[in-house]
């Protein structure tokens, strides 16, 4: 996974410093301390909220969910267009609007989805 850190790294430079931590079989993506992305199972997912939601609805990108003990757990993060990984500055505009979603939440980490 070294190799993917770096490029997470480099995908989001024109944003700013992120850090990339190691949590529950996935990664999650960090600016100034807080959750803005999740890299789980070969894919990358952005911290959404009511105030960004609708930019990745629009575009069809799913929510990132997974089971536990039978019931499937949606989180607050949706699929990330493939298009910003070859495109810093727009990966740096989805990274803001995510990052500001992470604010919005005032966690420190992701969160579950409201229902």
């Amino acid at each position: 996974m070294g190799e993917y850190t770096e490029y997470l790294k480099e995908i989001f430079e024109w944003f700013g410093p992120v850090s990339v931590r190691r949590m529950f079989g996935a990664y999650g993506i960090y600016h100034n301390d807080l959750m803005f992305g999740l890299f789980s199972g070969e894919a990358l997912y952005l911290k959404t909220d009511p105030g960004n939601v609708r930019f990745f609805r629009e575009l069809g990108l799913e929510p990132f969910e997974y089971r536990r003990k039978g019931r499937v757990v949606k989180l607050s993060f949706h699929l990330a267009p493939e298009e910003i990984l070859d495109d810093r500055e727009l990966a740096a505009e989805w990274a803001r609007r995510s990052y500001e979603a992470a604010v919005r939440s005032g966690k420190k980490n992701g969160g579950k989805e409201k229902p």
